[in-house]
């Protein structure tokens, strides 16, 4: 029988469960993976696991617990494409990522180019896996069912974590903030694209982005990169100070609802993709724009 299991590694993903599922016209489980306290309502099945556990030990009871559905998903993101390609290699499986709409259970449409073009990918066989960008779907709590059913994990694999380096905030997660506000390399330091970019995004109850250029030059932290090479956002509101506007870059925010660039540079590429553009200095732009909030 045809039927979807939708991996979560956070609880919001769930939400993009039912939509996805309604898409390809399957029923559908939810497998929550991580801590034993952000379990989402209706998940079927749980694997209470460490935080960030190595891909490689992941895959392989992930893999086991999926052999009996037709499609494998989650939504697209850094941790989801390490662990749900090595569950597609476990299931000798095909493998389809960055899904953005579904027409029946084997027919499926991404980006490619960065963007620029969109694939249509038909899977002639089962299993399947994939991950998928929410802003495709429609999202809806996933309807509570029994008690979900504890799954016994062990860590084996060869992969060993040595250390963990991990930035607290109390900001939203980028994949599931409404509003974004994101700075690039003329922040100078991270002293100042904490004050002038952190600063609007508190005001606006948002998450903090960065170029990857502004990563790179370690103004900002590697979480914060959106992006082709970083996280793929689509909030309702995305306002990019400061930001060209690159091809790698317009790839991961093009499913932003309304896109706010500010840049004194007139000719920037980003506003021919923005639905408001402010000529200006970020360095007095944003101030106001923060005193007026």
């Amino acid at each position: 029988m045809s039927k979807v299991l939708f991996v979560v590694f956070n609880s919001p993903e769930a939400e993009t469960a039912q939509g996805f599922a309604s898409a390809t016209g399957l029923a559908f489980d939810v497998l929550y993976v991580g801590s034993a306290s952000g379990s989402p309502a209706g998940a079927g099945a749980v694997f209470h696991v460490p935080a960030a556990p190595a891909a490689d030990s992941l895959a392989k009871p992930l893999a086991e617990h999926a052999r009996t559905y037709s499609h494998v998903a989650a939504v697209s993101s850094m941790q989801s494409k390490d662990v749900m390609a090595r569950v597609a290699g476990i299931l000798d499986a095909a493998m389809v990522t960055d899904v953005i709409s579904a027409s029946g259970p084997t027919t499926f449409k991404r980006p490619i180019f960065a963007g620029s073009m969109i694939s249509t990918v038909e899977t002639l066989a089962t299993p399947v896996v994939l991950t998928v960008r929410p802003a495709g779907f429609t999202k809806g709590a996933v309807q509570g069912g029994p008690a979900a059913q504890e799954l016994s994990w062990t860590s084996e694999g060869t992969t060993k974590k040595v250390s963990e380096n991990v930035h607290g905030s109390s900001r939203p997660d980028l994949s599931q903030a409404k509003i974004i506000v994101t700075g690039g390399r003329p922040l100078k330091d991270a002293e100042t694209f904490e004050k002038v970019i952190g600063g609007l995004a508190d005001k606006l109850g948002g998450g903090v982005g960065a170029t990857r250029a502004a990563v790179d030059s370690g103004i900002a932290p590697n979480e914060a990169q959106v992006g082709q090479t970083g996280k793929i956002v689509a909030p309702d509101l995305y306002i990019a100070a400061g930001v060209s506007g690159s091809t790698q870059h317009m790839a991961g925010i093009k499913d932003s609802k309304i896109i706010v660039a500010i840049n004194k540079d007139p000719d920037a590429p980003i506003f021919e993709s923005a639905d408001i553009g402010l000529v200006a200095d970020l360095f007095d732009a944003l101030p106001e724009l923060q005193s007026k909030v």
